[in-house]
């Protein structure tokens, strides 16, 4: 048995050797199921020579994702040519999910309301030929990625339609990668969504002018200068504070003996009335003295 359809079936549990007795197994189709459940060890443990594995719509459940994740990274298929994880609500892919996928040709991720790829690295998949990213809500594609994907040769075929584009001033490298590549499939088609003036807007004709990205922002070095200048602020205080001080020696010398004359006297007093009241003599010496 070389390819086995089992999409559509209801199924919720894969447990461990499932399909470790067919080991000429090369396509397999999970895709519509409601999995709960999806055992690492599904293939055995000595892996599989699959090529293609269908999971569209079958990782509603975070605990399965997690589950496919860790048989990816294991290597069980290093073989594999064809994902299909589109249809599901992934928005983050785990960390260096495909990393063990060397011989992976075709990644379809549509329609699966991804919000980021920081998660996602395609270095090392030099055999990669298409990756469908359409229908997600990516917003913009971080510098990482762009060179990434500029970075795979045999890249031919990138998906990007039907996303919400945030045309702000971190999209210029995606606009200019989208005019020096020809790797995006529709590319014309891609518009802005977000600012609003920038609503509708095609993507390939974005210029500066309209981004007004004249200063560039960066954050780190911004915060950086901040914490100088109060540093400065903070020393300049204290040096005036200290020099404040210094002219005023004679003074704050004087109101220190005051208080410690105050003080003293007070003391004084109480340690009289103390020995008044500890001595019964003196207590009548006074009252005799008050009559």
């Amino acid at each position: 048995l070389s390819a086995l359809n089992l999409s559509g079936n209801h199924l919720r549990a894969v447990e461990a050797g499932a399909f470790s007795a067919l080991p000429a197994l090369r396509q397999l189709d999970l895709s519509g199921n409601p999995l709960v459940s999806l055992s690492p060890q599904a293939f055995g443990e000595g892996g599989s020579s699959l090529e293609e594995l269908a999971l569209r719509g079958a990782l509603r459940d975070h605990g399965v994702l997690l589950s496919v994740a860790a048989m990816l990274q294991s290597g069980a298929l290093r073989n594999l040519s064809r994902l299909e994880l589109a249809d599901n609500g992934l928005l983050l892919l785990p960390s260096g999910m495909f990393t063990a996928l060397l011989a992976l040709r075709q990644l379809d991720l549509g329609n699966s309301s991804l919000v980021g790829l920081q998660n996602v690295s395609v270095q090392g998949l030099g055999q990669l030929q298409s990756l469908n990213l359409s229908d997600n809500s990516l917003g913009v594609l971080r510098n990482g990625t762009l060179a990434q994907l500029r970075s795979q040769t045999a890249l031919q075929r990138v998906g990007l339609g039907r996303s919400t584009w945030v045309c702000n001033c971190t999209v210029e490298d995606l606009v200019t990668w989208l005019k020096e590549s020809d790797q995006v499939e529709g590319k014309e088609a891609l518009t802005c969504s977000n600012p609003d003036k920038m609503l509708g807007k095609a993507s390939l004709k974005i210029n500066g002018s309209d981004l007004n990205c004249s200063e560039s922002v960066d954050l780190p070095s911004q915060l950086q200068t901040s914490y100088v200048f109060l540093g400065i602020v903070l020393a300049l205080i204290g040096a005036i504070f200290l020099l404040v001080l210094y002219l005023n020696r004679k003074g704050i010398k004087k109101w220190m003996h005051n208080i410690r004359d105050a003080c003293r006297d007070h003391m004084e007093g109480y340690h009289y009335r103390y020995e008044i009241n500890a001595d019964p003599r003196l207590t009548n010496l006074s009252s005799n003295s008050d009559v």
